[in-house]
């Protein structure tokens, strides 16, 4: 089955497969895949679809990065002594003295 042209413009060609799927040419002919492709189709409005978030880049304040090394400290402050206290009431085994022949 052919293609049938659903929208052309100057920057690209949307059409119609057979299968009532899109294609998208760029002005050159070429086909547009991806995310570009589909900001095309919800730009005009053929299909329904959430766009890709872009990567959030995420600066900590450094007032957030203090009180969670404070509580890291306070963690291992805590395990320290139960770990003492398990190492004091482990019998200590001393090696065997080796015998001459």
């Amino acid at each position: 089955m052919a293609m049938k042209l659903v929208k052309k413009t100057a920057e690209y060609s949307i059409y119609q497969r057979g299968d009532n799927r899109y294609a998208v040419k760029d002005g050159g002919r070429n086909a547009v895949n991806g995310d570009e492709k589909t900001r095309i189709l919800i730009a005009e409005e053929l299909i329904k679809a959430t766009l890709p978030a872009a990567p959030a880049i995420e600066e900590a304040p450094e007032a957030d990065t203090a009180s969670e090394d404070v509580a890291a400290e306070e963690a291992t402050a805590e395990e320290s002594p139960a770990e003492e206290a398990v190492e004091a009431e482990a019998p200590v085994e001393e090696p065997a003295e080796e015998t001459e022949k």
